[in-house]
């Protein structure tokens, strides 16, 4: 078994929860409210800036170049395309740039992000791509997952662009390319040390599903 499969298996019940969260239906099925959808794209704006310094974490933490060219592409790809295109969304939902950089952060943004910051400062490069792994490749699943559904609304949906966005063959395979970076890293682990890490993204995982119930209950 890949580790990334390990993973997901340990945390089987919080995975669920976090891929078919009632956020996720509810977006699939067309019936989101607005506002929730909003909030989570104005916290989502600040969660790629925390993103961008865990991708930042990831240069310093690796021991190779390949690592390290791997992981300057992901900042890369942050801070000169993700971010603007996440400005431009926003503003097609009525967020202004000057509305997102005058936000102030959710308990559920920071609780998330600095989490995933943490577990990079004080582990290693798996550990850090661990705590990211249920975002990268999360989204990826998700979308899969929407797709799959009968009450699924791929037309006539304001929230169809996002799931199309997440089954791009582009985005699809760069979730690919995380998931054989955890198994290339994770490689040959003590029982311990899986232990560790399957809490770790267990962790990782409930965070995601807070972000979700963050944009349904307009959190602060």
């Amino acid at each position: 078994m890949s580790l990334y499969d390990h993973l997901k298996t340990r945390c089987a019940d919080d995975w669920n929860a976090y891929i078919q969260h009632d956020f996720v239906r509810h977006l699939g099925q067309g019936t989101l409210p607005r506002e929730c959808f909003q909030h989570y794209l104005k916290q989502d704006y600040l969660f790629l800036i925390q993103f961008s310094r865990a991708w930042g974490l990831a240069v310093f933490k690796s021991e190779d170049l390949t690592s390290m060219r791997y992981a300057q592409s992901g900042l890369n790809a942050m801070l000169d395309t993700e971010i603007g295109l996440h400005v431009d969304y926003c503003r097609d939902w009525g967020i202004s740039e000057a509305q997102l950089q005058a936000l102030p952060e959710a308990s559920a943004t920071v609780a998330y992000t600095r989490y995933v910051l943490d577990a990079g400062f004080a582990g290693d490069l798996l550990d850090l791509h661990v705590a990211l792994a249920p975002c990268i490749i999360g989204y990826a699943e998700i979308a899969n997952w929407l797709a799959a559904q009968p009450d699924t609304v791929r037309e006539d949906s304001p929230y169809a662009p996002w799931i199309d966005m997440y089954l791009s063959d582009e985005y699809q395979q760069a979730a690919n390319t995380e998931r054989e970076l955890l198994d290339t890293l994770g490689q040959n682990l003590p029982p311990a040390r899986l232990e560790a890490l399957s809490k770790r993204f267990r962790t990782a995982t409930r965070m995601e599903a807070s972000f979700w119930q963050m944009g349904l209950d307009l959190a602060d």
